[in-house]
């Protein structure tokens, strides 16, 4: 046997797969660089086109994944894999994984439709899967919401696409709904009149449509005032608050008696 013959056999073939293994490397890095480049020249053009933020995002990671596969495939070619026998392992792959994994292509899918259909976008207020908050992101497979308190909330989007959607960001104004309890002895006509000009004097809240202050219900303590101003729905939360305030401050200011329960007791002599 001719060890140095088996030698430099190995030789040639471990620096020829060594050769490989370094172009593979440098085609790796490469490739990711240029995926990169292709990534931002298409997000700087969407950005000049006025695209909306959420189909950039989305066809961001749409173009990147794709690009990503296509490069592993190259790679794969290079060393003398049979594309072909990929392609078909990774599509008899991908319906077997489909099959365990139908919640993501479902999510996936439901994605898509949303971008489509768009029944909100980046930087809406909504409520989806009983979550309400700022859409944040639009993914492939979740959407994530940044709720009130400042939670990031990651939901399913075939989750959200089945279920109700609530876009409280869609229409120009939102009507803000409030109670003032009035005492059963206070001039309700006097109090609604005053409500409505004070209320109508907050910040931000519209004088079309104007406000509305009538009786809701009559209940033990007196009439129950419904108030209700309009205000743009990026104001809602200060209108709510700051109205809030106002009709406490107008019913102690303007004096109204404090509503208290009244029981009337009848008391007969035996």
């Amino acid at each position: 046997m001719d060890f140095s013959k088996l030698q430099q056999n190995a030789i040639d073939v471990a620096t020829q797969f060594g050769v490989k293994i370094v172009a593979a490397i440098l085609f790796w890095l490469l490739g990711r660089w240029l995926i990169g480049m292709v990534g931002n020249l298409l997000q700087n053009a969407m950005q000049k086109q006025k695209v909306d933020a959420t189909v950039m995002r989305y066809l961001g990671s749409v173009v990147t994944v794709t690009l990503n596969v296509l490069l592993i495939i190259g790679i794969l070619g290079y060393f003398g894999i049979q594309t072909t026998t990929f392609a078909a392992l990774l599509a008899a792959a991908g319906v077997a994984i489909g099959m365990a994994w139908s919640g993501l292509l479902a999510n996936f899918a439901a994605g898509a439709f949303l971008i489509v259909l768009r029944p909100y976008k980046v930087g809406d207020i909504v409520t989806v899967a009983g979550v309400t908050g700022t859409v944040k992101e639009i993914g492939l497979f979740t959407t994530s919401i940044d709720t009130a308190d400042n939670i990031l909330t990651m939901i399913g989007n075939n989750k959200i696409f089945s279920d109700t959607i609530q876009n409280y960001s869609s229409n120009p104004f939102r009507r803000v709904d409030l109670r003032c309890q009035l005492s059963g002895a206070a001039d309700h006509a006097a109090a609604m009149r005053l409500l409505r000009e004070k209320v109508a004097q907050v910040p931000n809240v519209l004088s079309t449509p104007a406000v509305e202050v009538d009786i809701l219900e009559g209940n033990l303590l007196g009439p129950l005032l419904a108030v209700r101003p309009y205000c743009a729905p990026e104001h809602y939360g200060q209108v709510f608050f700051d109205t809030n305030r106002v009709i406490r401050e107008t019913m102690l200011e303007a004096g109204f008696p404090p509503p208290m329960p009244g029981q009337m007791v009848f008391m007969q002599q035996p």
